[in-house]
C-alpha cells in the first residue's frame, strides 16, 4: 500500500530555492541548431513545475486530490544568450511572492556553459494561479494556506482593459476593425484542445505558440516571410524578450481573435510587436491575454554562429506599413 503523502504547505514554495538540469527539447530547434525563444519558454515553465514538486505540491496532486490547476498567468523573459540543441542548462527558481500577493511569484534563472564560464543566459519573471476546477463536479478543496492563491477564474484582479466594440457583421468586419487605424495583423482562429490543458482552457504554452505563430502570419502578410529572408540573405529573426499575462479565460473551442501590432522600430535593430488576443461573448469583445515581443534579425554566418544585423530599407518598409515587402 502506498504511504499517504505528507500534508501540503505553502512554506517551501515560499521560501525555498529550487535548482534543477534541464534540456530544450529537440522540437524546438528550427533553423540550424538554435532554440527558438518559445522552446527556452518552456524551459521556465518545466523549472517552475518542479519547483512545484520538489516542494510537495505537485501539479498532479493539487489538481487529483484538491481540484486546483496549476496554471502560468504571467510570464516576462529576457534571453541574454542563445541556446542550442543539446545544451545542459542549469535552472535556478526563487521565491518572489510578497505579503499581500494573490498569486505565487518567482524569479527564474538559466544558465550555460560556454567555453568553460559560466553565463546567465535567461532571466524570466512568472505568476502561478491556482484555479479551482469547475469541469468536472464536486467543490476544489485547497489546503488552507493554498487558499490565499486559489481563483475561481483566470485573471481575476487583473486591471481592466478597454475592450474594441464588435462590428455588425461577419468575420472580416470584426478583423478589420480590430485592426483599423494600426500597423497590424489579425486573424481568427478556433482553439483547439492540444493547446488546452486542465479539460478546457488555453494554457500559457499555447499562448507561447499563438505569439511565434502571428510574428509569423504577420511578416508573410508584409512580404518579408521567414523563408523569404532566409533564403534572399540568410536572416533569421532573434527575440531578445517576450512577455504575456492572461487577463481572462480562454476556452476549447472558443473562437479567438488574435492581433499583432508593430508599435516601436528602435534603431534599426529591433522592434516590439504586441499581442492582443480577444474572444467574443455576449456581442462583445473580451480580451483573454495580451503580451509583448521584441524581435531582431541575425546573419547566418555557418552553421553554428550568427550575429544581428541592422534592418535594410525594404524591411524597414515591410515593418513599418510603408510597402508590401516585395
Amino acid at each position: 500500500m502506498r504511504a499517504a503523502a505528507p500534508p501540503m504547505s505553502t512554506k517551501a514554495l515560499l521560501a525555498d530555492t529550487t535548482t534543477v538540469r534541464l534540456r530544450p527539447r529537440y522540437e524546438g530547434s528550427n533553423i540550424c541548431t538554435w532554440i527558438g525563444f518559445k522552446h527556452v519558454n518552456y524551459l521556465i515553465e518545466e523549472a517552475v513545475l518542479v519547483h512545484f514538486a520538489r516542494c510537495g505540491a505537485p501539479a498532479r496532486r493539487l489538481y487529483e486530490e484538491h481540484g486546483l490547476g496549476l496554471d502560468i498567468v504571467a510570464l516576462d523573459s529576457r534571453i541574454l544568450h542563445a541556446f542550442h540543441m543539446d545544451d545542459d542548462a542549469e535552472a535556478e527558481v526563487v521565491p518572489r511572492t510578497s505579503d499581500g500577493d494573490t498569486a505565487l511569484t518567482f524569479r527564474v534563472t538559466l544558465r550555460v556553459v560556454r567555453d568553460g564560464s559560466v553565463l546567465k543566459a535567461v532571466t524570466a519573471t512568472v505568476r502561478v494561479s491556482l484555479r479551482a476546477d469547475s469541469y468536472l463536479t464536486g467543490p476544489a478543496e485547497p489546503p488552507g494556506e493554498f487558499g490565499r492563491f486559489t481563483v475561481d477564474r483566470l485573471g481575476e484582479g487583473a486591471p481592466a482593459e478597454p475592450s474594441p466594440a464588435v462590428p455588425d457583421g461577419d468575420e472580416d468586419a470584426v478583423l478589420a476593425a480590430l485592426t483599423e487605424g494600426r500597423n497590424a495583423h489579425a486573424w481568427k482562429w478556433n482553439i483547439t484542445y492540444p493547446y488546452c490543458h486542465f479539460t478546457e482552457r488555453l494554457q500559457m504554452s499555447g499562448y507561447l505558440r499563438l505569439m511565434e505563430e502571428a510574428k509569423d502570419r504577420f511578416v508573410k502578410s508584409r512580404g518579408i516571410s521567414i523563408k523569404t529572408l532566409l533564403d534572399d540573405r540568410r536572416w533569421i529573426p532573434v527575440v531578445p524578450r517576450s512577455w504575456i499575462r492572461v487577463t481572462d479565460e480562454a476556452l476549447m473551442e472558443e473562437d479567438l481573435y488574435t492581433v499583432y501590432t508593430v508599435e516601436e522600430i528602435f534603431k534599426d535593430l529591433t522592434y516590439t510587436a504586441r499581442m492582443d488576443c480577444y474572444a467574443v461573448r455576449d456581442g462583445a469583445l473580451t480580451l483573454t491575454a495580451t503580451g509583448g515581443i521584441v524581435h531582431g534579425y541575425a546573419l547566418i554566418e555557418n552553421r553554428r554562429d550568427w550575429h544581428l544585423v541592422p534592418f535594410d530599407q525594404r524591411v524597414l518598409d515591410a515593418l513599418s506599413g510603408k510597402s508590401s515587402g516585395t
